[in-house]
């Protein structure tokens, strides 16, 4: 079982994902259009198609021709925001190509499944999140990988494989040892920070200072890029030991607010950030973290000392050493 396709793969989850794979000896395919992904992200040793997974025949010859055991599902469209205003795109990318994809698993060698989901699905009315939580999503992002995992659940009784969800918290950080780390992400924190910092701005907006929280803005709980991969390295390994499906929370199990983030980077480069108040923006949840005993019990799972200062770290080194903002 050592045959894996990851799509999405020129992004910046799934090229670190494909870098990890390829560094433990899987044979890795990455199919990714390019629309949001970077071909200098792809690992060289992957052998790469530039195909968008809507073309579910095109698909399946790829997966037959490079008997495929293992699929890592992670291309989608993922901006909170934008899917409150482009409902189609965000339906048609992560619910009907989701589904485009499991349909072209019919007949091939795929065995397990593994899917980048988020904890969205939950929505926002609870804070401290298990496995078990309702699943409400508030926002209509969360609402189509709530949609996707349905579809993948129901493929896996139809086509005999099985799943993880990987239900991701707030992926941050970079990869400076492999130089993978977020090119272009306007609506992220740990971005903006750092490129505010690059370019020695000293600036940065936040969304809602009037939240039910402890200072008044959203809290979320921040994973780092390294350690999202790591997890889906276990989930294959515990599939294909246990021969269960399954769902994991990926996330460190603390909450840290918007305000406690810019702190932390103000601490980091001694330097003290103009904040600009605007308003809440459309679909954010004030109040987000995981409950995750489950991927410490049974992925062995530990979670990194000074994980917050970790990743603020890495987001400056990748920013004013290695992105250059080009495609």
């Amino acid at each position: 079982m050592k045959n894996v396709l990851v799509t999405g793969g020129a992004g910046y989850i799934g090229s670190k994902i494909t870098t990890d794979l390829i560094n433990k000896n899987y044979n890795v395919v990455v199919v990714d259009d390019l629309r949001t992904g970077y071909k200098k992200l792809i690992n060289k040793r992957a052998i790469f198609y530039k195909k968008n997974i809507y073309f579910r025949n095109q698909l399946k010859k790829i997966i037959i021709k490079n008997k495929i055991n293992i699929i890592i599902h992670c291309a989608a469209s993922i901006d909170v925001v934008e899917s409150e205003t482009f409902k189609k795109k965000y339906y048609d990318n992560n619910v009907r190509n989701t589904e485009n994809l499991l349909k072209s698993i019919d007949g091939t060698s795929v065995k397990y499944f593994i899917f980048s989901s988020t904890c969205a699905v939950y929505g926002g009315s609870n804070k401290y999140v298990t496995e078990k939580s309702k699943l409400k999503p508030e926002n209509y992002y969360g609402k189509t990988k709530h949609l996707a995992e349905l579809l993948i659940k129901k493929y896996s009784k139809k086509l005999k494989f099985k799943y993880v969800l990987l239900r991701y918290f707030n992926v941050a950080g970079s990869d400076i040892v492999n130089k993978i780390g977020c090119i272009r992400n306007t609506n992220s924190l740990f971005k903006n920070l750092s490129l505010s910092i690059k370019n020695k701005i000293f600036k940065i907006n936040i969304y809602g200072n009037d939240y039910k929280t402890i200072d008044g803005t959203c809290i979320r709980d921040f994973i780092h890029l390294n350690d999202i991969s790591k997890l889906h390295l276990l989930s294959i390994m515990k599939l294909i030991k246990s021969g269960k499906s399954n769902i994991y929370n990926c996330g460190y199990g603390k909450g840290f607010s918007v305000s406690q983030v810019i702190k932390a980077f103000e601490k980091e480069v001694k330097n003290k950030f103009k904040i600009n108040i605007l308003k809440r923006r459309k679909g954010d949840i004030p109040v987000l973290y995981a409950n995750n005993s489950k991927i410490k019990k049974e992925l062995n799972f530990k979670i990194p000392s000074n994980s917050l200062e970790k990743i603020i770290k890495s987001s400056i080194i990748w920013e004013q050493r290695y992105n250059k903002n080009e495609t």
